[in-house]
């Protein structure tokens, strides 16, 4: 049975939320100029026009020509060494170790001063070009022709074509299989667009939303004395629990009342709540 999927528009890392911690970086004046999210309602028609790419679970990183910054104009704190050979042009991408691991990369993102063997862990996922005002196929062309191999941390994220809903379908479930999240849809003929874009789609097997934190539930059986479930409502005025999804960690530390959390669902019901909800994780404010 092929996977059931929803088509959404780029979560501009989320595609990317970011872990707390401690430290506490400068933020940029502005914030930088990037796509973010929008909805799309109906399937797409002509795949031949888009090119197509994993969907990261890594913190978004835009590169001015001098220094990264995340997207909400924090400042990383990469380590010079990290950066060295990177252009002099703004880059779009997305700071990434592997399937599965966004938290390590959430983690030492958002330190002041993480250590030169974590930030050796690290990839810059270039996957757009902002200042480029030539289609995305052209920009991902540059991207290959300039930016291969002139830095042992920045690698351009592959683009390729698929030809039908079938091999779709079926490259998707691969993709998850393996601990990935899903796929990203570029629309070839696209412009950079600053703010909203419909011309970039995600293809995940399952839906996520934001909701906020309103009750804690205590823990019954393995988990008394822990966390049992959240008591959340979303932007839709929806109050519901998110009761599975959780490390031991987390039921030992949960999300704080009034925090924002991430949580995936699969449709909703009749009444217009989530079905099947589940905890992702922290959507930290930055």
């Amino acid at each position: 049975m092929s996977i059931r999927y929803t088509l959404l528009l780029l979560l501009s890392l989320s595609y990317t939320a970011e872990a707390p911690a401690a430290s506490k970086l400068a933020v940029h004046s502005l914030k930088p100029s990037i796509q973010l999210a929008s909805t799309l309602s109906e399937p797409i028609s002509q795949l031949s026009d888009y090119l197509i790419s994993e969907k990261l679970d890594g913190v978004r990183g835009y590169w001015d020509g001098k220094t990264l910054y995340s997207r909400s104009g924090r400042k990383i704190a990469a380590p010079a060494w990290f950066t060295a050979g990177f252009p002099d042009y703004a880059l779009d991408g997305e700071l990434w170790i592997t399937r599965g691991a966004f938290e390590q990369v959430s983690a030492i993102v958002r330190k002041s001063s993480a250590t030169d063997k974590e930030w050796q862990s690290i990839r810059f996922m270039v996957f757009d070009l902002p200042d480029e005002k030539v289609a995305f196929e052209l920009r991902y062309q540059k991207a290959v022709n300039e930016l291969s191999d002139i830095s042992p941390y920045l690698q351009v994220l592959e683009q390729y074509s698929l030809r039908d809903q079938k091999q779709l379908d079926s490259h998707l479930q691969v993709v998850i299989a393996e601990g990935g999240e899903g796929l990203m849809l570029h629309k070839k003929s696209a412009l950079y667009q600053v703010g909203r874009s419909q011309d970039i789609v995600k293809l995940k097997p399952f839906y996520d939303a934001e909701a906020t934190v309103i009750a804690h539930k205590v823990g019954k059986g393995k988990y008394s004395g822990m966390l049992g479930a959240l008591v959340v409502e979303n932007k839709q005025g929806k109050i519901f629990k998110l009761g599975s999804g959780f490390t031991d960690a987390e039921r030992l530390n949960p999300p704080r009342i009034g925090s924002l959390v991430t949580y995936k669902y699969y449709g909703v019901t009749q009444k217009g709540t989530p079905r099947f909800a589940s905890f992702l994780r922290v959507r930290e404010a930055h």
